[in-house]
């Protein structure tokens, strides 16, 4: 991999927010967020200083969470920490399989709309992919597994920095794990990212071993080890 085709990828809330989710931001001077039923995401320079500082705890509120993803910043001492996990970044190494782009009858896969999103939110409560909200499938295509009508597996796109376009909220119920719907749904959404000429990507958790193997074995590679920190505006 090119180092500069990278690069955009060591600030991907930023880089998002600035382009292609541009529309469901907001802004304080240089910091910048989703909307907050959109996501919880937060972006600063890679040197904030006071100003900066100030700007995203005026934008957030007094009391709110502010998700740094994985960028390396520290905030003042009067921000309480939330949460610290490490994780790691993958990255399309264009080596594993890849299946229809987009939904597919063959597969059972399919596209979800607006009117599936109480289903969605149902579960997500119930398998914990990560951070998601009632405007999240907002940030891009998102597609699913029915069995007998009900939602039991989804994964979709999330962040979009320029060229690249992260595949998230990979999630099945319990019910239904072990028929191969993740590896389906991220096939599909694979090639949907290759088809519109950018390249896919993901993070996960470093404790979630099952998760990585099955990403590797897709085709995805390490590419950085990342630590998500939140923290709580003064």
């Amino acid at each position: 991999m090119v180092n500069r085709e990278a690069a955009v990828l060591d600030d991907p809330v930023g880089a998002s927010l600035r382009g292609h989710h541009a529309h469901l931001a907001r802004r304080l001077g240089r910091a910048a967020g989703y909307l907050p039923d959109v996501a919880t995401f937060c972006a600063v320079p890679a040197d904030p200083g006071p100003a900066e500082w100030a700007d995203l705890a005026r934008l957030l509120g007094p009391g709110q969470l502010a998700d740094l993803f994985s960028r390396p910043v520290t905030p003042p001492p009067d921000w309480a920490p939330v949460f610290t996990l490490e994780g790691r970044r993958m990255t399309w190494s264009g080596t594993g399989p890849s299946g229809p782009a987009g939904p597919d009858a063959a597969t059972g896969v399919v596209e979800l709309g607006p009117e599936s999103v109480p289903e969605m939110l149902d579960l997500v409560e119930r398998t914990r992919p990560g951070p998601f909200r009632p405007r999240t499938p907002e940030l891009g295509t998102y597609l699913g597994v029915r069995d007998d009508g009900r939602l039991v597996a989804m994964a979709g796109e999330r962040l979009r920095p320029p060229g690249w376009t992260e595949i998230s909220a990979v999630c099945t119920a319990p019910e239904a794990r072990g028929r191969g719907h993740a590896a389906r749904l991220i096939e599909a959404l694979v090639a949907r990212v290759l088809a519109r000429g950018e390249r896919p990507f993901l993070h996960v958790a470093e404790a979630n071993t099952g998760a990585i193997a099955l990403y590797e074995r897709l085709g995805f590679t390490t590419g950085e080890h990342v630590t998500f920190r939140g923290f709580r505006t003064p």
